[in-house]
């Protein structure tokens, strides 16, 4: 188990459910987007906020980056951090069909996997030192998404998202959202290093492909 000093924020039940198997510590659930018409539950979360800290831990679909973009409203960036959860194809088991969408949920995702998404997010573990991965160098720039061609370029969207899939992030992020989720988790020589190799690689392959 992890013990997490911050508070996570999940979207519902299941997904409570299921991380509590993993963690030891205050998680609360949105339920959905009923947080927003829920005055006390938002003062919540505001709280702890003001007193731990929030972890957002929301699913990879279209209403999870919403619950997520609105809480980001709500609360001083200072107090929250991001824990994205990657794009998983399937169906979790007690459902009798897919999301419209198609992807995994919190709830159905391997207890690793979330493990991973809190760490990346720089959650804070009880007997765990730990250094914010961007504090070790400067942080990613504008500049540097425009050198890597990743913003400014006719095919950059389509780099942005292949570069997105290799790194275990969702397809939603837009350029400032990526721009800041690898600032949380990369320091700037370490970004530029994976992406330059990761998107060499692509293009490797699309030659390759276009060779035969």
């Amino acid at each position: 188990m992890m013990r997490v000093r911050e508070a996570i924020v999940v979207e519902g039940r299941y997904d409570k459910s299921r991380l509590s198997s993993l963690v030891e510590g205050v998680i609360i659930e949105t339920r959905g987007f009923g947080i927003f018409q829920d005055k006390e539950r938002l003062a919540l979360l505001r709280r702890m906020a003001r007193e731990r800290g929030l972890i957002v831990l929301t699913d990879s679909d279209g209403a999870g980056f919403l619950i997520r973009s609105k809480l980001s409203a709500c609360i001083p960036p200072e107090q929250i951090k991001h824990a994205y959860i990657p794009d998983v194809y399937g169906k979790e088991r007690r459902k009798a069909k897919p999301s419209r969408e198609g992807k995994l949920g919190v709830e159905g995702l391997p207890l690793p996997v979330l493990r991973e998404a809190l760490l990346r997010a720089g959650a804070h573990i009880a007997g765990e030192e730990q250094e914010s991965p961007s504090g070790k160098e400067g942080p990613v720039t504008k500049g540097d998404f425009y050198d890597l061609a990743l913003s400014g370029a006719p095919d950059s969207g389509e780099r942005r998202r292949a570069l997105q899939k290799k790194l275990g992030l969702p397809e939603r992020l837009s350029a400032n959202g990526l721009l800041q989720v690898v600032n949380a988790l990369y320091g700037r020589e370490e970004f530029t290093r994976l992406a330059r190799k990761t998107l060499a690689a692509g293009e490797k392959e699309e030659a390759e492909d276009g060779a035969d």
